[in-house]
C-alpha cells in the first residue's frame, strides 16, 4: 500500500483504540450518584467514594449515635458508703466539659442540675476526656480538705487509679448486666483517690437499627459493632439491634480474624479500630468503617470507605469518604444501593467500550484483507467516536438494578466477556461488509459508509443488550438513553443518505442495516446470558 493510505490507516487504528469518553463517563456517573445520595442525606467527600460504597462487605459500626439514639441519660446513681447521689453527680459534673459537645458530659451536667449539691469544691483546672485513658479529670479546692483530685471515666480505667473497692465491682457487674454504660467517679488527694460512686447511663437502641442491619445482611454486608463500652453492655445492645454472635475478648486482637468470628468488639481503643480494619483487610475483606472522633481518623482513612456519622468532628469528616447528615444506618444502606447502581452503569460502559474497541480495530484488519483498502477513514472514525460516546455517556442516567452482592472490578472476567461479545459484533460487521462487497458490489467509498453505519447501528444493539444482566426486555431505559439513541440513528442516517462527509447510500440499504442490527441484538442477547453467567458478571 502507498504511504498515503498507510498513514490514515494507522491514524484510524489509534483513534479506534482510545476510549475517549472514559474519564468523562466515569466522572459523570459518579457525580450523578453523588447527587442522588445528597438528596438522601449522604454527602460523599470525593466522587470515587460513590463507587467504593458498592464494594465493601464488612461494616465496622460504632454503637453510640449509629445503632443507638445518642440520647444518653443518667438512669441510676449508686453512691458508695458515706456519700449521696447529689455529691456524686456534682463532683462528676466538675470533671465534665461544658457546652454539650460530649453527650456523656452533657447528660451528667443535666442530671447534676436536677439534684444540686451544696458545699461543692471550687474548680481550678480541668482536663478533657482522653479516649486513650478513658477518663477526664479535674482539680478543685475544698475549704476543709484542700486540693482534691476528681476523676471520672470508664470503671476499669478509674479503678486502676483508685483504691480497691469490691463493693463497686459488684455494683458495676449488676448494672452492666442490665445493659447500662457505667462510669465511676473517684475523689481524693492528688496522691490517692477512692471511688465515691457509680453512674449508670442508658442510650436506647434506634427503632430502625435491626431492620437496617438485616437489610445490609441481604446485601451481602456483615455488620460488626465496634465500641469502647464494656463487653456485657455492648452485647446487650447488640442483641437488641439484631447482631447475633460472640463478643471478642478485650485485649490484643487474634492474629487471624474473620468478621464471622465475632459480632461485637468491645473495649476497643481508637488505635484498636485501626488494627481491626487492617486485620479484616488482611483476610481479604473490603471494609467500611463508621467513626465520629478525631482519633477515629486513621481507621477511617485505612478502610476502603470511611463513613463519618452526623455528629463527627471535622477531622473525622475530612478523613472519611462519606459523611452522614442523619443518625443511624439508613444513610449507609442508601450509599450501598446507590454505589451499586453507579457501579452497574460504569460496568455497562466498560463492557460496551471493550466490545467496540475489539470490533473497530479488528474490522480494519478484516476490511483490509477483504477489500485491499481501509474500510474506515480518520474522518469516519471521528464520526463513530462522537456518536458512540454521545450514546455511551447517556448510560450514566440509565435505570439499572443494584447488585445483590458487593461488587469488585474483576478486570480479567470483564475483558474476556467483552472480547467474546466483541467477536460477535465483529462477525455482524464483517457480514454487513461482505454483503456490500459481494452482493451489492459497492465501491470502496460506499463500503466505508456501509461500515460506519453498521458500526453505529450495531453499537445501538449492543448498548441495549448489555445494559441489563438479564433478558433484553428487563428494565425500561431512561429518557436520556432513548433520546440519545434516536439522535444517534437520525444523525448517522442523514449523513449516509445525503452523502455528507461520506459517500451516499440508498435509503433501502440504510434501512436494511438497521433491521439487521435489530436482529443482531436479539441473537446477541441469547449469547450474553451464558457469557455473563460463566464470568460472574451480575
Amino acid at each position: 500500500m502507498p504511504w498515503s493510505e498507510i498513514i490514515p490507516l494507522l491514524l484510524t487504528s489509534v483513534l479506534a483504540a482510545i476510549p475517549v469518553a472514559l474519564p468523562a463517563t466515569f466522572t459523570l456517573a459518579a457525580a450523578l450518584g453523588a447527587r442522588a445520595l445528597a438528596k438522601q442525606g449522604v454527602l460523599p467527600t470525593r466522587l470515587s467514594a460513590v463507587d467504593e460504597a458498592a464494594s465493601f462487605d464488612v461494616l465496622c459500626s460504632d454503637k453510640t449515635g449509629t445503632l443507638t439514639r445518642n440520647e444518653l441519660s443518667v438512669t441510676s446513681v449508686r453512691p458508695m458508703r458515706g456519700f449521696d447521689e447529689a455529691h456524686v453527680l456534682g463532683l462528676a459534673a466538675l470533671a465534665s466539659s461544658e457546652g454539650g459537645q460530649d453527650p456523656v458530659d452533657a447528660a451528667i451536667r443535666s442530671a447534676a442540675t436536677q439534684k444540686p449539691a451544696s458545699d461543692l469544691p471550687k474548680l481550678t483546672t480541668f482536663v478533657p476526656f482522653d479516649p486513650g485513658k478513658k477518663t477526664s479529670e479535674a482539680t478543685a479546692i475544698d475549704g476543709k480538705l484542700g486540693s482534691q483530685r476528681i476523676i471520672k471515666g470508664a470503671f476499669t480505667a478509674v479503678i486502676a487509679l483508685a483504691a480497691p473497692s469490691p463493693a463497686a465491682v459488684a455494683i458495676v457487674d449488676e448494672l452492666e448486666k442490665q445493659g447500662y454504660r457505667v462510669l465511676a467517679v473517684a475523689v481524693g488527694s492528688p496522691a490517692a483517690v477512692e471511688v465515691i460512686g457509680l453512674i449508670a447511663l442508658s442510650d436506647p437502641p434506634r427503632a430502625d437499627s435491626s431492620a437496617l442491619i438485616s437489610e445490609l445482611q441481604t446485601l451481602g454486608v456483615r455488620t460488626v459493632m465496634v465500641t469502647g463500652d464494656a463487653p456485657v453492655t455492648a452485647e446487650i445492645v447488640a442483641h437488641a439491634v439484631g447482631l447475633s454472635g460472640a463478643v471478642c475478648p478485650p485485649g490484643k486482637l487474634p492474629d487471624q480474624i474473620e468478621p464471622q468470628d465475632f459480632a461485637v468488639f468491645a473495649g476497643i481503643l481508637p488505635e484498636g479500630k485501626y488494627d481491626l480494619v487492617k486485620a479484616f483487610q488482611k483476610s481479604g475483606h473490603t471494609v467500611g468503617m463508621c467513626g465520629d472522633g478525631a482519633n477515629d481518623a486513621p481507621a477511617l482513612r485505612q478502610a476502603q470507605i470511611g463513613i463519618a456519622v452526623s455528629t463527627a468532628t471535622d477531622v473525622a469528616k475530612s478523613a472519611a469518604g462519606v459523611v452522614l447528615t442523619e443518625a443511624g444506618l439508613g444513610g449507609i444502606v442508601a450509599a450501598v444501593k446507590e454505589g451499586r447502581i453507579t457501579f452497574q452503569r460504569i460496568l455497562t460502559y466498560t463492557l460496551n467500550s471493550v466490545m467496540k474497541k475489539i470490533l473497530q480495530v479488528l474490522l480494519l484488519a478484516v476490511g483490509l484483507v477483504m477489500t485491499g483498502h481501509a474500510v474506515l477513514t480518520p474522518m469516519l472514525m471521528v464520526i463513530v467516536m462522537i456518536t458512540g460516546d454521545f450514546l455511551a455517556m447517556s448510560l450514566t442516567t440509565d435505570r439499572v438494578r443494584p447488585s445483590k452482592m458487593p461488587n469488585s472490578w474483576q478486570i480479567g472476567k470483564i475483558t474476556t466477556a467483552g472480547v467474546i461479545l466483541g467477536a460477535c459484533f465483529l462477525a455482524f460487521s464483517t457480514a454487513i461488509l461482505a454483503v456490500g462487497k459481494f452482493q451489492l458490489h459497492l465501491g470502496i467509498q460506499a463500503l466505508q459508509t456501509l461500515s460506519v453505519v453498521g458500526i453505529v447501528f450495531g453499537s445501538q444493539a449492543t448498548t441495549y443488550v448489555i445494559r441489563g444482566r438479564g433478558q433484553l426486555w428487563g428494565l425500561r431505559p431512561s429518557i436520556w438513553l432513548v433520546l440519545s439513541s434516536v439522535a444517534d440513528v437520525l444523525i448517522i442516517s442523514t449523513l449516509a443518505i445525503l452523502g455528507i462527509a461520506m459517500a451516499p447510500l440508498p435509503l433501502a440499504v440504510v434501512a436494511f442495516e438497521l433491521a439487521a442490527a435489530i436482529a443482531f441484538g436479539v441473537v446477541l442477547d441469547l449469547v450474553k446470558i451464558p457469557v455473563f453467567a460463566r464470568h460472574s458478571i451480575s
